[in-house]
């Protein structure tokens, strides 16, 4: 039986969101810069003033979201959603296999055939020697998909390292850094050596809608959506320009955060994890073997599962997630933890964590009252 952390006021029935692997809510800044730009009319690519106007917010947002990768802005390739991103790199650079992990997003995971997966350690990490295998037992030079940190655990993978061993074979490396960018600092693509990397608006506190992939210089693609000559023609079709100001905007709120908000969030993501456990002397964190984002943490509750867990905590006005929100509708047990080695009654008791830039100490203490409350009961 757990017990009420001794820490903090009792819980209240106003809601606490703390979920924002699945979407961090919007910025301020994101909301001011997309209420302008719907007062643009034009068409991006229209020449006249009103669609210059247009063009002129789009590059702004290019530019921004350059700065928070440190790419040039011709790099960015902005489209409809993260998935979407990960589907171009995957698709676009041409014939040839394609490796991932296993613990893979599943907008990565549906275009790499099983054989392509690669296992993990019991700390979700790709092993480097493993790696160095597939690539040379791979038949052609292809595209290694690999995330930067799990949506998940938020555990970190060895991109650099990856991409090093990528490029001495012939291949092109793709990184899915979708939550990075206001996590981990600084956030840097030229330190990652990645040929492709996906970003996405909401995990930032941008709009949803709207994602970029960043293309190295010399990587070409075959757009997944053809028509006009827009994004360099490499992603047709009139530009989400509402969404794309939001996005530009989210990114300079990051910058101007920096490493700041990065430690800031650890010291919660700690407070948290000690006040749970504490509270519940059974629960288990998962992934802390590894180096993780400074925002996430999955535990799992040792008598309830997920579903139930989640239930109750939505009740007390709690939310969070059981694995990936991009699978809403079913509770089912997380490929990521079965990936590293976790049996499937295990993988179904954890439930992830995830703080941002509207989390307090407050919202914290709130977590850890509440979490004492679960107790125990049926549905583990």
């Amino acid at each position: 039986m757990c017990s009420a952390a001794p820490v903090g006021p009792p819980a209240e029935t106003t809601a606490l969101y703390l979920d924002h692997n699945a979407t961090a809510p919007l910025r301020p800044a994101a909301a001011e810069a997309m209420r302008a730009a719907l007062t643009v009319a034009g068409n991006p690519s229209s020449v006249h003033r009103h669609g210059r106007r247009a063009r002129a917010l789009i590059e702004e947002a290019r530019e921004s979201v350059a700065a928070l990768a440190g790419v040039p802005p011709a790099w960015v390739v902005f489209t409809g959603s993260g998935s979407e991103a990960n589907a171009l790199a995957l698709s676009g650079p041409g014939p040839g296999p394609r490796l991932c992990s296993a613990v893979e997003h599943d907008s990565v995971l549906r275009w790499v055939p099983e054989s392509g997966r690669l296992a993990v350690d019991g700390h979700g990490v790709l092993g480097l020697e493993g790696l160095r295998v597939a690539l040379d037992d791979a038949e052609g030079p292809g595209v290694l998909s690999l995330m930067r940190a799990n949506n998940e655990t938020g555990v970190l993978q060895p991109v650099a390292e990856a991409a090093r061993l990528a490029r001495d074979a012939g291949w092109l490396l793709h990184c899915d850094a979708v939550q990075a960018p206001g996590r981990l600092w600084p956030f840097d693509v030229g330190s990652l050596g990645a040929d492709l990397v996906t970003l996405s608006a909401h995990k930032l506190g941008g709009p949803a809608g709207v994602g970029a992939l960043i293309v190295g210089d010399g990587v070409t693609l075959a757009p997944l959506v053809r028509g006009g000559g827009q994004e360099r023609g490499r992603r047709a079709g009139t530009e989400n320009l509402i969404g794309i100001a939001g996005f530009g905007a989210a990114a300079r709120a990051v910058l101007e955060e920096g490493a700041d908000e990065a430690a800031r969030l650890a010291g919660l993501r700690d407070r948290l994890e000690a006040a749970l456990v504490g509270a519940c002397p059974g629960a288990v964190v998962h992934g802390v073997g590894g180096e993780r984002l400074p925002n996430t943490t999955c535990i799992a509750h040792p008598s309830l599962a997920a579903d139930m867990l989640l239930m109750r905590l939505d009740l007390a006005g709690v939310s969070v997630s059981a694995g990936s929100a991009c699978s809403s509708g079913k509770v089912a047990p997380s490929h990521v933890l079965r990936a590293m080695g976790l049996d499937e009654p295990a993988a179904r008791r954890a439930i992830r964590i995830s703080l941002g830039w509207t989390t307090t100490e407050a919202d914290i203490d709130r977590m850890a009252v509440v979490w004492g409350e679960m107790g125990g009961g049926a549905g583990g």
